[in-house]
């Protein structure tokens, strides 16, 4: 597999010695769960340069995820979406460009010696492009005309297998070993003590401890508010669960709703927590109900079993990542559609309380956290 060189010579060899890498890049923009699954391969790769310097470079929705975290010498955040809104009023304009030539500044401070995008779309490539690398590297399949900014053949990755084991591909391609990562969101002490103090302030310290997440930004992955109540009061009469549900800010009222239609009122923390409180949470609980969306992800790293409620995207690629967990989906043929919008949501709709509770009921039964 050919690449130049900063020589400008032609080599077929893609594995530099590990003296010879002394700077990395990693850029893995966005969303949440993407940046989640892109940790593993970010372990992998400093337990294979271990004394090289590792910048990362993410939008600021998913900069909780990095920061603190042991592997990563420095967080470089791009503020796009912010700067899109502000740059539609003219009065906007200066302070947008000055914090966008500081950021573009920031990127190109240091020359690195390899830039790996895992993103592989234009908002990716283009910062590829920009940055300083003598090594940009990606995979096979990006879109947008990502991969046109890598100065080497793609790396071939497979579409159908998970998220994670796609970027171990990367790793693979590196000479990075990957048979021993954890994966988890670097959490803080301040984040523990507070979500302990929660837990111990609502009586939920030594109880079955059910998540439940019921909030998707599609409105395809979202299962009907009914179901829901119904489920949460099931597992607190049947197994004697106690529910806190989570989500952003913006999807409170909705579960203040799905609380008003339950019979015993579960914990609302909804726009309560920041992310790494959140990834405390859920270490603490035993089970999360979840849609298709970014927290499925941080439980999933965080070593809580996750049921899963998918519909339009499929749980191959994008699924929570391991052997434990229980995804659920109804048999319809359309799914997955990978649609933000359709007019009966079938794959959503059919999905039954009584599949999502046995689902749940297994695994308290599995992690004895129930007596058979």
């Amino acid at each position: 597999m050919d690449y130049r060189t900063e020589k400008g010579k032609l080599t077929t060899d893609h594995t530099f010695k590990m003296q010879e890498v002394k700077n990395i890049l990693i850029v893995k923009l966005s969303s949440i769960g993407d940046v989640v699954h892109s940790l593993p391969f970010l372990e992998v790769v400093k337990e294979k340069f271990p004394h090289a310097r590792i910048d990362w470079l993410v939008e600021e929705e998913s900069v909780q995820i990095l920061d603190g975290h042991a592997a990563v010498d420095r967080v470089i955040v791009s503020r796009r979406k912010a700067w899109q809104k502000k740059f539609e009023k003219v009065t906007e304009w200066l302070p947008v460009l000055r914090e966008a030539t500081q950021f573009l500044k920031e990127l190109r401070e240091y020359e690195y010696d390899l830039v790996v995008d895992l993103q592989g779309l234009f908002k990716s490539g283009i910062l590829v492009g920009l940055s300083r690398g003598k090594r940009k590297i990606g995979m096979v399949g990006a879109r947008e005309g990502g991969g046109f900014f890598l100065n080497e053949p793609a790396v071939s990755v497979d579409y159908e297998q998970h998220a994670v084991d796609r970027y171990m591909e990367v790793a693979r391609y590196l000479g990075c070993p990957d048979s021993s990562w954890k994966g988890a969101i670097p959490v803080l002490e301040p984040d523990t003590k507070k979500i302990k103090a929660l837990l111990n302030s609502s009586g939920l310290e030594k109880t079955p401890l059910v998540a439940v997440n019921p909030m998707a930004r599609w409105k395809t992955k979202l299962w009907e508010p009914e179901s829901f109540a119904v489920l949460a009061d099931r597992l607190c009469d049947e197994l004697s669960c106690r529910i806190i549900f989570t989500g952003s800010g913006q999807d409170r009222e909705v579960i203040k709703d799905i609380s008003g239609m339950m019979k015993e009122k579960p914990v609302n923390l909804a726009g309560r927590t920041s992310l790494k409180e959140l990834a405390c949470l859920y270490a603490a609980c035993n089970v999360l109900v979840t849609t298709d969306t970014g927290p499925m992800h941080i439980a999933a790293a965080m070593g809580c079993r996750v049921v899963a409620l998918f519909g339009p995207t499929d749980p191959r690629r994008t699924g929570p990542y391991g052997d434990n967990h229980e995804v659920i989906r109804a048999e319809v043929e359309c799914s997955p559609c990978f649609k933000k919008k359709c007019d009966h949501i079938s794959c959503m709709k059919q999905i039954t309380v009584e599949r999502c509770f046995e689902a749940v009921r297994k695994i308290l039964l599995q992690t004895k956290s129930l007596r058979d």
